[in-house]
């Protein structure tokens, strides 16, 4: 009996691990719709694109080298060089950074005032096409992402509670590394959103766009801004998810798990994506655990849209989203 009950709490360990990994992708939606109002339906995309393009620049791969080839007759696919991890992620940032500009320029402009069910369909399009995208430029074949991160069960965390319990935890050092750049991020994009200018011009379009206009506030600046913001945190969580299962276009699917994420916390919350996450990854795997071999096992496939179906009916609004009263 202790055994299982020592076994229960590795798994919540674990399954807390894994909503930090989902919390990571939530954060980008919930930044874009603190500032459009919109759900970003390519998120999960742009976690994979980011991730296709770090692979490719780490390991010298010609862009587009498949359509160079087949045009010039050519069998050129690597520069012949390999490009470190940290500086492979510095271009990645400039080329999420870029694309936030051609995306503000290209679509979001021209849809300024625009019912969001419109801005939601540009976003549905959009991801489809950098998928289409990613695929040409660096091949659709699953790669390997290595940037350095520790790997494996931590054998401290095992020593340590064997010697506290009689019962060893096997933590991936992976998820530790996950949990920890989740907190440093939401620390930080919680203090830049309450107390940087930006990040107050941020939170005044995300009320008004109108207003925000009238009072000189530039919406395509702040677009340009968050869309950059989300590309990095893109990015994280494509070189977590990368890391943890391979770089392949099933990555763009983890984008399906941050909606009961992002239904738990509340669209607008920061903190709230982080929760959300935790709630969802500890709960699937005490769910599946405790009730799954009664009922033939793979709960974990519903379970967390099962959660977030109750929350829609009880609280909309999620556990730390806001309630908007309006008057008729």
């Amino acid at each position: 009996m202790p055994d299982t009950i020592f076994f229960a709490l590795e798994v919540m360990m674990n399954g807390l691990m894994a909503g930090v990994m989902y919390a990571l992708v939530a954060l980008g939606f919930v930044l874009i719709f603190k500032a459009s109002g919109i759900f970003n339906y390519a998120q999960g995309v742009l976690a994979l694109f980011a991730a296709l393009t770090l692979v490719g620049v780490m390991e010298g791969q010609v862009p587009f080298a498949h359509l160079i080839n087949a045009i010039f007759g050519t069998n050129y696919h690597h520069f012949g060089f390999t490009v470190p991890a940290v500086a492979a992620i510095l271009i990645t940032v400039a080329v999420m950074t870029l694309l936030a500009v051609l995306v503000e320029r290209l679509i979001l402009k021209h849809l300024v005032n625009q019912e969001p069910i419109i801005l939601f369909m540009a976003t549905i399009g959009l991801a489809y096409f950098l998928e289409g995208l990613g695929d040409v430029m660096w091949g659709a074949d699953i790669k390997r992402l290595d940037v350095g991160l520790p790997k494996g069960v931590s054998e401290s965390i095992e020593s340590a509670t064997n010697a506290w319990f009689g019962y060893g935890f096997f933590i991936d050092r992976l998820d530790i590394v996950a949990a920890v750049v989740a907190a440093l991020l939401v620390l930080t994009l919680t203090v830049f959103s309450q107390y940087s200018k930006q990040g107050r011009a941020l939170r005044a379009v995300a009320d008004d766009h109108q207003a925000a206009l009238s009072v000189g506030i530039s919406l395509r600046f702040i677009w340009v801004l968050v869309w950059s913001i989300a590309g990095v945190v893109a990015l994280v969580a494509g070189i977590m998810w990368g890391s943890k299962s391979g770089v392949q276009f099933s990555l763009s699917l983890i984008a399906l798990k941050a909606l009961p994420v992002l239904m738990l916390g509340g669209f607008t919350s920061i903190p709230g994506a982080i929760v959300g996450g935790l709630i969802i990854g500890m709960g699937e795997k005490l769910f599946e655990f405790f009730v799954g071999p009664l009922v033939g096992g793979a709960t974990e496939n519903w379970f967390a849209y099962v959660l977030a179906l109750a929350f829609l009916v009880f609280r909309p609004q999620g556990l730390f989203g806001e309630r908007i009263i309006e008057r008729v």
